[in-house]
């Protein structure tokens, strides 16, 4: 498994990792999994691509949800076939949720009711994420303790599971089940900040320049439910309201770059508060950095220590 923050060079070490060592790369990223957004989600571009193969990268359309629990079943699945045809899964994505969901397996939590659904994203687009954020204060201070006011769809699951089970999600997290037995070797990316900044506003650019504003448009012509997971993507927001009229386009992706460093401090922040204990590399990863990248990744493998 290879986590970290948003352009810390995931992707291409994993596809590095992969050609390597025989492997297959499996894509663990949240937004990664939509078909509609190649671009403004930074799938691996073609070169890394074809260096070994990809899987679950575009797997669901964007009017689709996607919980952790429905991607540990895709992913699980990916493992079992990769391991059949004798080659090594590599697991690489920003979402540690998804990473900690396979590692330690899903909490309990009932099914939550689509009324309760509903009333909560009426709540959401009524009074925002940090409207709903004080009422979660309210009802679990210590969930709304551990989020970021801006923290969206986390601050929505939240709030709608003590709404429709009286519990903290915290209480129900406790409860984990179904812990994954086979053997798993972990790194994560954590750049110095400046340098993953620098890296952040660069990715934003070149995602323009590759077309990101005409995919946005496409999005938009969809007419999707705006509290759908794909119109958080990083970035989105900022080009609909450009392509609507709201923000001048300079403005639109002056936000758009802030919204990505935003995003990798939130990532950077979750990978190190919520998996700790793992192997880490204290830099972005480039290509001419491959040779000692390659050798920790392998000596990983091997011992299980970085």
């Amino acid at each position: 498994m290879i986590g970290g923050p948003t352009a810390s060079g995931k992707s291409a070490l994993a596809a590095d990792a992969a050609e390597r060592l025989g492997g297959v790369v499996v894509n663990a990223d949240s937004m990664q999994l939509y078909r509609d957004l190649p671009i403004l989600t930074s799938w691996p571009d073609d070169a890394l691509r074809a260096r070994a193969p990809h899987r679950l990268y575009g797997a669901l359309d964007g009017a689709e949800r996607c919980s952790a629990g429905r991607w540990r079943s895709l992913a699980l699945a990916e493992i079992e076939r990769i391991h059949g045809d004798g080659a090594l899964p590599i697991l690489v994505g920003g979402t540690g949720l998804y990473l900690r969901a396979l590692l330690d397996g899903l909490a309990p939590v009932p099914a939550i009711p689509e009324a309760v659904r509903e009333a909560v994203r009426a709540l959401y687009e009524r009074e925002g994420s940090v409207g709903l954020h004080g009422r979660l204060a309210e009802r679990d201070p210590e969930a709304a303790e551990r989020l970021e006011p801006g923290d969206s769809q986390r601050v929505m699951r939240s709030y709608e599971v003590i709404e429709a089970t009286g519990r903290s999600l915290l209480s129900w997290q406790a409860e984990r089940h179904d812990r994954y037995t086979g053997r798993a070797a972990v790194l994560v990316l954590e750049p110095p900040r400046d340098a993953l900044y620098d890296a952040c506003n660069t990715r934003f650019e070149r995602m323009m320049a590759a077309g990101a504003l005409d995919e946005a448009a496409h999005l938009l012509a969809r007419g999707l439910n705006p509290a759908l997971p794909i119109m958080k993507a990083v970035g989105v927001r900022a080009l609909l309201d450009h392509l609507s009229g709201v923000t001048e386009l300079e403005r639109a992706v002056a936000l758009g770059r802030q919204a990505t460093r935003r995003y990798a401090k939130r990532q950077t922040t979750w990978f190190r508060t919520q998996m700790p204990d793992q192997a880490r590399m204290p830099d972005r990863y480039r290509p001419e950095s491959k040779r000692e990248s390659l050798a920790l990744v392998e000596r990983l493998l091997l011992t299980g220590k970085g």
